[in-house]
């Protein structure tokens, strides 16, 4: 596979998993500073690791979750767990995520995460979305 085709098979599964209206912002962004980045990260990451055929997309989001709130990275948190959803994911599979984080990655990063998700799930709610 060209790096091309790579970044084009990319660029569709992140629209998958994050939505078009969070890939259009990215695109719509790109400056000379970033614009080699997010299409290393359209490659690598969405066309390269998302597309192996060893885990499915809800699995993947649900690992990629944990990781996060182990890494309190909230930005790209909020972003994956508002994700989550369009990979089958339901809200009781985060909260039983988030509880089993606590033992794992910290109280203080599971209750963090408990209160982002819940203003997540909150903004959905008003957008009548999920």
């Amino acid at each position: 596979m060209t790096d091309e085709e790579r970044y084009k098979q990319g660029i569709a599964v992140r629209r998958k998993v994050l939505g078009d209206a969070h890939v259009d912002r990215s695109l719509q962004g790109l400056s000379p500073l970033n614009e080699e980045f997010q299409n290393f990260i359209s490659r690598y990451a969405w066309g390269e690791t998302w597309t192996r055929p060893g885990l499915n997309h809800h699995t993947r989001s649900m690992i990629t979750i944990a990781m996060l709130i182990a890494l309190n990275r909230e930005a790209e948190l909020k972003m994956h767990l508002r994700a989550a959803f369009n990979n089958g994911v339901t809200r009781d599979e985060l909260k039983e995520l988030i509880m089993h984080s606590a033992l794992y990655c910290g109280l203080p990063a599971a209750n963090a995460t408990m209160h982002l998700a819940q203003q997540v799930f909150d903004e959905m709610d008003a957008a009548g979305s999920e």
